[in-house]
C-alpha cells in the first residue's frame, strides 16, 4: 500500500478490545483488526494505522470513558483525534451493527466532516477536579439515603426510641443516635437502636468524608478559575461543574456560543417555510444546565442588578420561565470569557471612537427596535473586547448586558446598546450589515444629553 496518501482511521472502544479501521479519502475500507487497551496495544494501533499512509485524522467512540487512554496516547503521539458520537440509528437499521461496521462509521463520519468535535483532554487541573467530583457525588448520594432510612425509622420505631430524639433535627439527631446503646439485640427497640445507630454513624463518616473532598476542590477550583468564581452567585460546586464541562481544554469550544449550546441553554432552529422560530434545546450536560440554573436562583434573590433587569423584563410582559432562559444564556457567555478568555490585542476590525456627528450621521428615522434576545448578525464580541478601558469614562461595563438593538431604516447600520452601572449610559456599537463589520462605538450618555439626572446603578 502507498505510505503517500492520507488515510483516515476510526476506532470503536471498547473495555478489553479497541476495534479500529483504516478508510482512505475516498471512503474505500483498507482494513481493520482488534487491539487489546493495553499501552502496547495503543502503540500497536498506531503502528499499523501508519502502515497505510499519513493518518489525516483518527474518529474516536467514548473517548470519554473507554476510549480515554487511548485519546491520551494518540494525543501524546501527535494525531489528531476528533470526537465521534455513537453510529447513526438509520445506519443500524440498514447493515446492522458489529463493531467493524461502528469503527467504519467512526471514520466516515469524519471522512464526511459530520464529527469535527475536538474531544476534552483529561491530563490536568480539570481532570482532578472531575475525579474528586465523582467521589463526592457519590458519597452525597450515599449520605442522603442513609439520612432518609433514619428518619423512616424514627417514623416506625416503638416508643420508647421515638421519645429519645423526640424534639431533635438535623446533625443533633444524627449524634444522638449515633451514641445510642442498644445492648443485647432482643426485641423491636434493641434491634432498632442498633440500626439507627449504624445509620448515624455511616452519615457521619460519609459527610466527614464529604467535608474532606470539598477542602480539597476548593483549594483546585479556586486556583483553576479565580476569576469564575467571584462571579455573582457562583460556588465552589456550581463552578467546579462548568469547568468540567469545559474540560482542560476550552479552547476547543470556538465561541461563547458552543459553550451555551454545550450547556443546553442555547435556543435551536425550528423554523419551517414561512415561520421563523426557535424551541427550547433539552440536550446537552445537563449537569451544567443545572449549575446555571443554580447560578440564576441566586443571582434571581441576591443580585440587585439582575433582580433590576427581572423587573424590567416583567413589566415587559416576559414569564419567568422565559426571563430565567435569557439569564442562563447569559450567565453561560459569561462563565465562557473566564475559562476560556477571548484575545484582547488584535480585533477582527480597527477600533474607532465616533464622535457625535459620526454617530448622529448613523441614526435613521424612525429606528425599528429589535429583539436582544436574537442571534445577533455577527459576533461583535472581540470588537468589543478591544475597546480601550480610558473609552469608558469611568462607568463600569462589566455585566456586558445588552438592553437595545435598533434597525435603521437604511437597512445598513444596526446600533447596539451595551448598559453601564450607571442609568442611561450606554456603549453603542455601530454594525454595519452589509460588511459584517463594526463601524465604530460611542460612549452614549443619555443624562448629559437630554440633562436627565439620575443616581448611578448600584453593583
Amino acid at each position: 500500500m502507498s505510505e503517500d496518501q492520507d488515510v483516515t482511521v476510526g476506532v470503536d472502544t471498547h473495555k478489553d478490545v479497541h476495534v479500529a479501521a483504516v478508510l482512505d479519502q475516498t471512503g474505500r475500507v483498507l482494513d481493520n483488526r482488534g487491539f487489546p487497551t493495553t499501552m502496547r496495544g495503543y502503540a500497536q494501533l498506531a503502528t499499523w494505522a501508519e502502515s497505510f499512509g499519513t493518518v489525516a485524522k483518527v474518529g474516536l467512540e467514548g473517548s470519554g470513558s473507554y476510549g480515554a487512554g487511548l485519546l491520551r496516547f494518540l494525543t501524546d503521539y501527535g494525531l489528531t483525534v476528533v470526537e465521534v458520537d455513537r453510529p447513526d440509528r438509520s445506519t443500524r437499521r440498514r447493515i446492522g451493527k458489529t463493531d467493524t461496521i461502528d469503527a467504519e462509521s467512526a471514520a466516515r463520519a469524519v471522512i464526511s466532516g459530520r464529527a469535527s468535535g475536538t474531544p476534552k483532554t483529561r491530563h490536568a487541573q480539570v481532570e482532578i477536579i472531575r475525579a474528586l467530583r465523582v467521589a463526592r457525588r457519590g458519597a452525597m448520594k450515599a449520605r442522603i439515603q442513609a439520612g432518609g432510612q433514619v428518619e423512616s425509622l424514627i417514623v416506625s420505631a416503638p416508643e420508647p426510641v421515638r421519645q429519645l430524639v423526640r424534639g431533635l433535627a438535623g446533625k443533633k439527631r444524627i449524634r444522638v443516635c449515633a451514641a445510642l446503646r442498644p445492648g443485647t439485640v432482643s426485641d423491636p427497640a434493641t434491634a432498632t437502636k442498633l440500626a439507627l445507630r449504624s445509620l448515624a454513624r455511616r452519615w457521619l463518616a460519609l459527610q466527614s468524608e464529604i467535608d474532606d473532598l470539598d477542602s480539597h476542590l476548593a483549594a483546585l477550583v479556586t486556583a483553576a478559575a479565580p476569576d469564575l468564581v467571584a462571579l455573582p452567585g457562583v460556588g465552589i460546586d456550581t463552578a467546579g461543574q462548568l469547568l468540567v464541562t469545559a474540560g482542560d481544554n476550552p479552547h476547543r469550544l470556538h465561541s461563547e456560543g458552543a459553550f451555551a449550546r454545550l450547556c443546553g441553554v442555547a435556543p435551536i432552529p425550528a423554523s419551517s417555510g414561512r415561520t421563523d422560530r426557535h424551541r427550547l434545546h433539552r440536550g446537552g450536560d445537563r449537569d451544567a444546565n443545572r449549575a446555571l440554573w443554580r447560578i440564576t436562583l441566586v443571582r434571581m434573590r441576591c443580585h440587585q442588578p439582575t433582580k433590576d433587569y427581572v423587573t424590567r423584563r416583567t413589566a415587559e410582559g416576559k414569564t419567568k420561565t422565559e426571563i430565567m432562559r435569557c439569564l442562563k444564556r447569559y450567565i453561560a457567555r459569561e462563565a465562557f470569557t473566564h475559562l476560556a478568555p477571548r484575545p484582547t490585542e488584535q480585533a477582527p476590525w480597527p477600533v474607532r471612537l465616533l464622535t457625535a456627528d459620526e454617530f448622529t450621521a448613523t441614526i435613521g428615522t424612525p429606528p425599528t427596535p429589535v429583539d436582544v434576545d436574537e442571534p445577533p448578525p455577527f459576533d461583535f464580541w472581540p470588537y468589543y473586547d478591544a475597546i480601550p478601558h480610558d473609552h469608558f469614562a469611568g462607568h463600569d461595563f462589566s455585566r456586558e448586558e445588552v438592553t437595545n438593538v435598533w434597525q435603521m431604516p437604511d437597512d445598513i447600520h444596526q446600533h447596539v446598546l451595551i448598559a453601564s452601572g450607571t442609568p442611561n449610559v450606554f456603549m453603542a456599537l455601530v454594525l454595519n450589515l452589509r460588511t459584517a463589520s463594526v463601524l465604530g462605538h460611542h460612549l452614549l450618555d443619555l443624562n448629559e444629553l437630554y440633562g436627565l439626572s439620575q443616581p448611578p446603578m448600584t453593583a
